[in-house]
């Protein structure tokens, strides 16, 4: 069941049409490459939290 928490951080690299906009920008990217660059460190946090739930 933890491993489903996996599929979170995939879905939202899937949905790239949905956020393929160039608005709002942060920093001076647009939207699609901040939430791409959002993306590395929440699959990391998720990833470690699966790995720290089957280490038990």
């Amino acid at each position: 069941m933890k491993w489903l928490l996996l599929l979170i951080p995939c879905l939202g690299a899937i949905a790239a049409p949905f956020y393929n906009s160039i608005e709002p920008r942060l920093f001076g990217f647009p939207l699609f490459y901040w939430f791409q660059l959002l993306l590395v460190p929440v699959s990391a946090l998720f990833i470690y939290m699966v790995y720290a739930g089957e280490r038990r």
